[in-house]
């Protein structure tokens, strides 16, 4: 359009900001409340049959969210035969616009728009809304680095399959963010969603998506079949924790990966940095011991540079000083009691030494006794055999038995 043009007696279309297939999308201004907006027009002659239908069906489900990350829906419309759609206006670009430029982002970044763009698809989930193309080219970033998702002209109401306007076997979304089920033709589901924000995540972190080939429908078996090189191998510098949850919101089942909302909160916590594991509690401080008195205590240091004690004074508010003894002299005057009672016991250990003496003595004198008894007893003078007083020394008679 060359010249400014007034849609609904009330929106002035300044620049076209964006094109494609269904329309283009054009800078305005809304002069009724006097603020900028977006305004999404519908081709005049659109060759696609479903492309009014999929136009009503943005209206409705972007219209049903109200969410800081979800591009705001503020009026539909048709004018002089042509659909439009007010939006609200993001001042900012695209993240597919970041990438040309950046290539990839660090990793507090990118935990950023994870947290914020996995609440915007929570918001639109809680919903009954599916928006099964999370694309870089639709998450965009305001001013303040915000994120806002848009464009859900291919969204699908969970409740109502047919709303995917789409026919048998046919798969609405970009291939290299499509979901593994959506590649089998199974229906979108917010798994789905959050299968392609981890695509997102991945390649905002490695430049390039997580699977890549020279078609389609090559691109898909690497999706169904295929594991992600993990991020690190790639030479990113990522904490293990995010990479973990990152892959886990690749995996292949639906039912292996967190939902919108714990992505959110799992990622706006800070738990991708990673936490370390809790310190062991700390071991009891054993009791001190006891003092020493204070006489026992300062002797124990060494006097070399000890000042001489002063001579006690008597004098009226004069302050007595008492000098501590040396530890030779604690070591060799010990009280009078302690000395005693070393006395009596060392009395009573000498006495027991004596006693135990004497008793060993005793013994062995009765065993020696016992012994020489024994063999006065059994010797040949006392044999119960007579010995005949004529028979040589060494003989023996025979034995007499007694009548």
């Amino acid at each position: 359009m060359k010249q400014q043009v007034l849609i609904a007696g009330r929106y002035r279309l300044n620049t076209t900001i964006g094109r494609g297939a269904m329309g283009e999308v054009w800078q305005a201004y809304d002069e009724m409340v006097s603020r900028p907006v977006a305004v999404k027009l519908l081709h005049s002659q659109n060759s696609e049959p479903t492309a009014t239908a999929r136009f009503r069906l943005e209206a409705q489900t972007a219209g049903r969210l109200s969410h800081p990350h979800v591009v705001g829906v503020l009026d539909f419309g048709e004018q002089e035969g042509r659909l439009f759609l007010v939006m609200e206006l993001v001042q900012g670009d695209s993240l597919a616009y970041v990438l040309t430029q950046a290539g990839s982002l660090p990793a507090e970044e990118v935990a950023r728009i994870a947290a914020q763009s996995a609440a915007g698809l929570a918001a639109a989930h809680q919903q009954g809304i599916v928006h099964r193309d999370i694309k870089p080219g639709n998450l965009l970033l305001d001013a303040d680095r915000s994120v806002k998702i848009g464009d859900f002209g291919i969204a699908q109401f969970m409740n109502d399959p047919s709303g995917a306007l789409t026919a048998t076997g046919q798969i609405v979304g970009t291939s290299l963010y499509i979901a593994p089920e959506r590649a089998l033709g199974q229906p979108a589901g917010p798994p789905s969603d959050v299968y392609s924000l981890g695509c997102v995540l991945y390649q905002l972190l490695t430049g390039q998506p997580p699977f890549r080939a020279s078609s389609p429908i090559a691109v898909l078996h690497h999706h169904l079949d295929t594991a992600p090189v993990p991020p690190r191998e790639l030479g990113v510098g990522l904490p293990p924790a995010f990479e973990n949850y990152l892959l886990s919101l690749l995996a292949k089942r639906p039912e292996d990966r967190p939902t919108a909302h714990q992505v959110a909160e799992w990622f706006a916590s800070g738990a991708w940095r990673g936490r370390p594991e809790p310190l062991p509690a700390a071991a009891p401080r054993p009791e001190p011991e006891p003092r020493l008195t204070a006489a026992w205590d300062a002797a124990a240091k060494p006097r070399t540079n000890a000042a001489p004690s002063p001579a006690p004074s008597s004098g009226p508010g004069s302050v007595t000083t008492y000098a501590f003894p040396s530890s030779a002299t604690v070591g060799s005057t010990a009280p009078a009691h302690r000395t005693r009672r070393r006395q009596r016991t060392g009395g009573r250990a000498v006495a027991a030494g004596r006693s135990k003496a004497v008793g060993t003595v005793a013994a062995v004198l009765i065993f020696l006794g016992a012994l020489l008894v024994g063999l006065a007893w059994f010797s040949p003078d006392h044999s119960s055999a007579d010995t005949s007083p004529t028979d040589p020394p060494g003989s023996t008679s025979p034995a007499t038995a007694t009548p």
